[in-house]
């Protein structure tokens, strides 16, 4: 497979955040979402292997690792990387675009998966049907860079979303949106969701690697 980085870190994003990572970035993505942070994955990386992936986590000694991407399950081997990793005593996380199934990963994973918004640009790539695999240990995230969009994800809650087990994120796509008027906007109608910002942005900004 092709590794863009492998890097220890605090999870930034979802349940796991402020918890020290090993981040296993994977090369490629077929989106091209408008508020793309990590463009410098799309191409490309270095080949290694399964073990060659996991005697480099091992370096970085700690018990959670998150596989991202680009879009990591646009490499098949994501699949059997996630395994191996879970069999090696990780506790695994993936984020997703939701855009390729991923029903089929390991049950162990902990799945963090994107509803792209129409202000993403990639709207009509959402896999729907896989939603209905996830479980309450995996979480639905909503990137919001407007009002439209805001109000396009609580319809998509509504009318979609009301049998999913998972927990249900949002997130301000800064600078477009600026996490206090997503918060309150959040304050005032109360819906099923948290909110949550980019820990490692706010300590480091947008350098590749933290």
């Amino acid at each position: 497979m092709r590794i863009t980085e492998i890097f220890r870190s605090l999870q930034g994003e979802a349940r796991a955040t402020g918890l020290p990572t090993c981040f296993v970035r994977l090369t490629g993505c077929p989106l091209r979402c408008h508020y793309c942070d990590t463009a410098y994955a799309f191409h490309g990386g270095t080949k290694q292997s399964i073990d060659e992936v996991l005697a480099s986590v091992a370096e970085k000694g700690v018990r959670h690792v998150c596989v991202t991407g680009g879009e990591p399950l646009a490499q098949r081997a994501c699949w059997p990387l996630l395994t191996a990793l879970c069999d090696s005593g990780y506790e695994v996380s993936i984020e997703t675009s939701g855009a390729i199934d991923f029903s089929t990963i390991d049950a162990r994973v902990h799945r963090v998966v994107d509803i792209k918004t129409p202000a993403s640009g990639e709207v009509d790539r959402q896999c729907w049907t896989a939603l209905e695999s996830l479980r309450p240990t995996d979480q639905l995230k909503f990137v919001i860079s407007s009002r439209a969009d805001y109000d396009w994800a609580l319809g998509v809650i509504a009318e979609r979303l009301q049998n999913i087990p998972a927990e249900i994120l949002m997130s301000p796509a800064v600078p477009a949106l600026s996490p206090a008027t997503l918060a309150d906007w959040i304050v005032a109608d109360a819906p099923p969701v948290r909110f949550q910002v980019q820990l490692h942005k706010i300590l480091w900004g947008d350098t590749p690697g933290r």
